[in-house]
């Protein structure tokens, strides 16, 4: 089974989904390919620049505030501005999966956490960068070469065409959730798919989950796949957890861990909305620490 997650790391319906996907990865771990495309949300082609920038950053807070609502997800305590470009954080996670699987993991938690934990996206080249600064294990020298290359701008041009030929069932979808899924419109008049969405596919079918959804949903379309294919995983202590993550919110602690929390080295971020937990050699390097 191929699984492609629609995203951006500068999206909150995203960041609110990643309990019920980081609790469906550990159940899926080894057994499916899954692959992210990623579909520019803020796109430099699409987007005029805002007539008054204030105006717009107040409206977008209290968007976020209102999805934060329903996602308990954290949020920064103040937002600098809205995004001018998902294009560097794209190109900057894209570029990191050439490092490996887990280094590319950080990357992209890092990048979606300049938004919503630090409120400073990463909408350029630098602050991108920057936000992957100190990662274990990455080179950033060749983050930097990679991202600015031409195969890897290429890599996610193609990722955002792909997501702007959504499959027929998300053009009109029938559920009750505050974010059904329901394929959007661009301001360039194309037609992608709402962010995230999950596409599960094997050779012969395929089922569509968009939106944000519990991990109930995206369950039942693997088992109407693979019946047997997912195996939930067991509860982490709370210190094996955060030793594998390294970033946890309240959300997915409450899902991926079992026992008496927090760790006694936990380093804990208070945003908006809820903590973010931190291990301490993440929280020596996270940009939180330069602030």
């Amino acid at each position: 089974m191929e699984v492609v997650e629609y995203t951006d790391p500068l999206c909150p319906w995203a960041w609110g989904s990643e309990p019920a996907f980081r609790r469906l990865r550990a159940a899926l771990a080894g057994r499916v390919h899954w692959r992210r495309a990623y579909a520019i949300l803020f796109d430099d082609a699409e987007d005029d620049p805002p007539l008054d920038p204030a105006a717009e950053t107040a409206w977008y807070a209290r968007h976020l505030a209102d999805i934060g609502a329903l996602t308990r997800a954290p949020r920064a305590h103040r937002l600098s501005r809205v995004a001018a470009s998902s294009w560097p954080s794209s190109l900057v996670a894209r570029a990191a999966e050439a490092q490996g699987s887990e280094t590319a993991e950080r990357v992209l938690r890092r990048l979606r956490e300049s938004v919503f934990v630090l409120g400073e996206p990463a909408d350029t080249e630098a602050l991108a960068l920057r936000s992957a600064r100190g990662v274990p294990g990455l080179d950033p020298g060749r983050l930097a070469r990679d991202a600015a290359s031409a195969a890897v701008r290429e890599s996610v041009r193609a990722d955002r065409a792909e997501a702007r030929r959504p499959v027929p069932e998300v053009h009109s979808v029938r559920e009750e959730s505050p974010h059904p899924g329901t394929a959007k419109e661009t301001p360039g008049g194309e037609v992608r798919y709402a962010l995230p969405t999950l596409l599960f596919r094997t050779p012969a079918a395929y089922r569509v989950v968009p939106g944000w959804r519990p991990y109930e949903a995206y369950a039942a379309a693997v088992d109407a796949l693979c019946p047997g294919l997912l195996r939930e995983a067991a509860p982490l202590a709370p210190d094996r957890a955060l030793e594998r993550y390294r970033s946890l919110t309240d959300p997915e602690r409450l899902v991926l861990t079992g026992g008496a929390w927090p760790p006694p080295d936990a380093v804990r971020v208070d945003t908006a909305q809820g903590p973010v937990w931190l291990h301490p050699d993440e929280a020596q390097h996270h940009p939180v620490a330069r602030q």
